[in-house]
């Protein structure tokens, strides 16, 4: 079960996080939102209704999950490049997936949703100096610091994640 809740793995934060990290989890992240929309375009309903594991989402869940989660993301790298280390809001993922409308909710308005949260996130991440990426949020479940070249690691992660809980499931399934 382990294997199909973490396909590839937890997270694993480097000790030293170098400019090569940052940059290829800014190539992720810019590559998430094509090879997220290759991988399902053409899914029938039953297929994106389908979990990926045992008492897991659903593709349909997944897919908008990703973008509402990495919207989270954007938005608190804003805080935490325009504010002094801000307490930033957490959220209930799992009820944000459950919530009605996602079952009626065409997958490609999430898809283009990821797109342009990516661009611009991309365009931002880019931008950002070795100082910027020091810049710290705090997040309320754990009251933890969390410098934002950490975040970016987790989130290029956290993509690759959910893509390959898609992927496996497509494979397994012999769909395409």
């Amino acid at each position: 079960m382990e294997s199909l809740s973490y396909p590839i793995g937890k997270f694993k934060k480097p000790l030293l996080i170098k400019q090569e990290h940052v940059d290829q989890w800014i190539t992720e992240i810019e590559a998430l939102p094509n090879q997220f929309s290759n991988l399902v375009t053409g899914l029938s309903n039953e297929q994106l209704d389908t979990p990926y594991r045992p008492g897991g989402w659903t593709v349909r869940q997944v897919i908008h999950h990703v973008p509402d989660s990495h919207m989270n993301s954007y938005i608190r790298f804003h805080w935490a490049l325009t504010e002094d280390k801000p307490v930033i809001k957490a959220y209930n993922e799992a009820a944000w997936a459950d919530l009605p409308y996602i079952q009626e909710l065409e997958i490609q308005t999430s898809l283009d949703l990821l797109s342009i949260v990516h661009k611009r996130w991309v365009i931002l991440l880019k931008s950002l100096t070795k100082t910027q990426l020091e810049r710290t949020f705090i997040h309320p479940d754990d009251n933890k610091s969390y410098p934002l070249k950490e975040v970016l690691g987790s989130y290029a992660w956290h993509g690759n994640h959910h893509f390959a809980h898609v992927a496996n499931l497509i494979e397994k399934e012999g769909w395409k």
